[in-house]
């Protein structure tokens, strides 16, 4: 009886070679960065001043802010300012008007008025009805925006 011998298949003479080619780890950690870019672009986006032109939603030069009975009494009404800021107008007495501004000192958030406080919607900041910190990471109170009441409307500017 004759032995055979099975041979076995050759090696490969010659590995391939890329210099621009990438490993599995680089092709993920480079996967991972992208994610990572868009993801914080989302969230800059999102606490950020939205790239709109503020200026389109003032009112025009003389034209009311508010009426003065649209504001509660003891309450605010959320209002954009004669230079396309956000604003909030304060009634805190019948008849006394006044303003601040809407944007959060903290971050630039948006404040809005919820009863008898102003609150931030990103990360809890919380003010009076004189714009002044009651709770949050705000820094500093709401700055005031000089308004005045004229035949019953709330004007932009000191009287």
């Amino acid at each position: 009886m004759s032995a055979t011998t099975q041979e076995s298949p050759a090696a490969p003479t010659s590995a391939h070679t890329c210099d621009g080619c990438l490993d599995r780890r680089a092709v993920l950690v480079r996967a991972g960065l992208v994610t990572m870019g868009v993801a914080a672009a989302g969230v800059l986006a999102a606490c950020g001043g939205g790239g709109s032109d503020a200026s389109a939603d003032a009112p025009a030069p003389g034209e009311p802010l508010a009426q003065v009975s649209d504001i509660p009494v003891g309450g605010a009404l959320a209002a954009t300012g004669a230079d396309g800021k956000p604003i909030i107008l304060l009634q805190p007495e019948a008849g006394t008007v006044t303003a601040v501004s809407a944007v959060c000192t903290h971050q630039g958030c948006t404040v809005a008025p919820d009863g008898k406080e102003l609150k931030c919607p990103c990360h809890g900041s919380v003010f009076d009805l004189t714009g002044g910190n009651v709770s949050g990471p705000a820094p500093s109170p709401l700055p005031p925006v000089d308004v005045h009441v004229s035949d019953g409307a709330v004007l932009a500017g000191k009287a």
